[in-house]
């Protein structure tokens, strides 16, 4: 009985039950009083055909003026979900319109949704009855005006950015991709598994590692300590020390004595006593100020971990123990690289996304990569294309074209030796780069983008790379000089994946890793993966920070994720 209570139906724009009028009544929020301001606005009518509904919608005020001298306002209200504002018109009867009208101001309001005068661009607005919320916002301090503002002035104020049109809009487009990557591996038959954060292993062999660890807070914590409770002197020591002497000598003399069995037991309870305070005592005069060290090192062996650990590079490495279990794998999650870049391609922390598939070789690797780039593009186009329209009118003309054409068109798939060929003929023709072009080069981001928007004029995928720009794990070819490993390169950005075969051969790993002056011990259990029942298998890692650079065409990598950290800064 209790719980089970059959809720009242609202007035306010409930979900209705006859179909048939479904068209004509605005869907409320499940899980809020309000109406999501998109199921008004973002209808092919444009929400003319719910005119006369009662709705109650809240946002943040993105522009206000009083109108008739005071008589009464228009708010353009927004509330996230669509770029798209509702207009609002409040009365001076209803409410204090001098609280409503400033920027960043917060609403929550009832009323009647009423068609326009004929001639404006609304094809609805909210003629409001009652004012429920005021968050209000003091204009003079309220940093986010309506102005246009740069991406880089929004940079220094993180915790207010998502106010502007712009980062909502990449907000809803990120969290499109994220739901395409979950949607394409899932309906592909992948399992999603959570790779940890912190690891003991290097899988880049780049040594850009930020590295955790407690020893820094536990010294800390010990020279703290120490201040207020100075370590034993000497003379404690040997009092300490005598103290033990004299309570063992009582205790001989009463045993000697054949003195009672508590007599005996209390001072043999007092000996004991003295013998852990000599040891406490001699314990803490070995504690010194600084860094637990061993032979001249930091002593990780005293660690949280009891070894060194660190945040990971990415999550390839584990999650391709479970590939080579059950079949076909991917992850996403954050990463981490402490390389000290200040580009607008660089972030200290940024997502990955990385499947593994066993029993596959480089062309099924190439194959599933090409396929999730198509599938995340059309993703959008179907799913976001009012936030794009707006990257398109802001940022990028291109920007909605540049998918589609991804989309519909066959990648191009040419080897690294093929690839370092044409830059090198373009270079004969005229063509400058600012990094030299030879073979065994790892190609810059100038190279990528000439093969992509000039050469083809179409995504890319170049395979067969030297081995010497390669990850050790990547699968030898026959020539042994090249890897089987693969880029994806796509027009504004370059590489957007990289991916490989791994090397499923012991000998041929352990002879890698050797080359690349890596220690093997951290990579024992990865080579357990090849000693205990090995299989071909490859994967490749997507940026998701890139995908959503090239799908917006926003220049600068720090304005595409909710809390960019690099160099410097690490807000919030």
């Amino acid at each position: 009985m209790g719980d089970n209570i059959t809720p009242p139906v609202s007035k306010l724009a409930a979900a209705t039950i006859n179909d048939a009028a479904s068209s004509s009544l605005v869907l409320k929020h499940p899980f809020s009083d309000r109406v999501p301001i998109q199921s008004i606005v973002s209808r092919p009518d444009g929400g003319a055909g719910l005119a006369g509904q009662r709705v109650r919608v809240g946002g943040w005020v993105k522009t206000g003026r009083e109108q008739g001298k005071g008589a009464f306002a228009f708010l353009e209200v927004n509330d996230g979900s669509c770029p798209a504002n509702l207009q609002v018109i409040v009365d001076a009867a209803v409410a204090d319109l001098g609280t409503l009208v400033y920027t960043g101001t917060c609403v929550s309001v009832e009323g009647v949704l009423k068609l326009p005068p004929d001639g404006t661009k609304q094809k609805i607005e909210l003629r409001v009855e009652q004012v429920l919320h005021v968050g209000p916002t003091d204009p003079v301090k309220y940093p986010i005006p309506k102005t246009k503002l740069t991406l880089e002035f929004l940079r220094d104020h993180i915790h207010l950015r998502p106010r502007t049109n712009t980062i909502a809009a990449i907000a809803r487009i990120r969290n499109a991709l994220a739901f395409a990557t979950h949607s394409f591996f899932q309906e592909h038959g992948f399992l999603y598994i959570h790779t940890p954060i912190i690891t003991t292993s290097d899988c880049e062999g780049a040594g850009e590692m930020f590295q955790v660890t407690t020893l820094i807070s536990e010294s800390e914590k010990l020279e703290k300590e120490l201040r207020e409770n100075p370590p034993p002197s000497e003379a404690d020591i040997e009092a300490a020390k005598l103290a033990v002497k004299e309570k063992g000598e009582v205790v001989a003399l009463l045993k000697s004595a054949k003195a009672s069995k508590e007599e005996v037991s209390a001072s043999v309870a007092e000996y004991n006593k003295a013998k852990e305070n000599l040891s406490r005592v001699e314990e803490r005069s070995k504690l010194k100020l600084g860094l637990a060290q061993k032979d001249g090192k930091a002593d990780y062996a005293l660690d949280f971990f009891a070894r060194q650990a660190f945040l990971t590079v990415s999550g390839q490495l584990q999650v391709e123990t479970y590939a080579c279990a059950v079949s076909s794998v991917y992850t996403f999650g954050p990463t981490f690289r402490a390389e000290h870049s200040h580009t607008s391609r660089h972030l200290a922390e940024f997502w990955m996304v990385e499947p593994e598939i066993a029993f596959a070789d480089l062309k099924d690797d190439m194959n599933c990569a090409e396929a999730y780039v198509k599938y995340m593009c059309q993703w959008l186009l179907d799913k976001c294309l009012d936030d794009m329209e707006l990257m398109a009118k802001l940022y990028d003309r291109s920007c909605i074209d540049r998918l589609r054409m991804v989309a519909s068109t066959l990648f191009e798939r040419i080897s690294y030796t093929e690839a370092v060929q044409l830059l090198e003929e373009a270079v004969r023709k005229g063509k400058r780069f600012e990094n030299k072009v030879e073979w065994g080069i790892d190609l810059a981001s100038e190279h990528e983008r000439y093969l992509t928007e000039d050469i083809f004029k179409r995504p890319v995928i170049v395979y067969n790379y030297p081995k010497g720009i390669k990850a050790f794990y990547m699968r030898l070819n026959d020539d042994s000089k090249t890897v089987a490993a693969m880029d994806i390169l796509v027009p504004k950005v370059g590489e957007l994946i990289g991916g490989s075969q791994r090397e499923e051969r012991l000998d041929f790993i352990k002879q890698r890793i050797g080359e690349m002056g890596l220690p093997i011990e951290p990579y024992e259990w990865y080579l357990d993966l090849r000693r205990f029942g090995t299989v071909k298998h490859c994967g490749f890692g997507l940026g998701f920070e890139r995908m959503i650079l090239f799908a917006t065409g926003i220049d600068n990598i720090r304005d595409v994720i909710p809390f960019p950290r690099y160099p410097g800064r690490a807000d919030l």
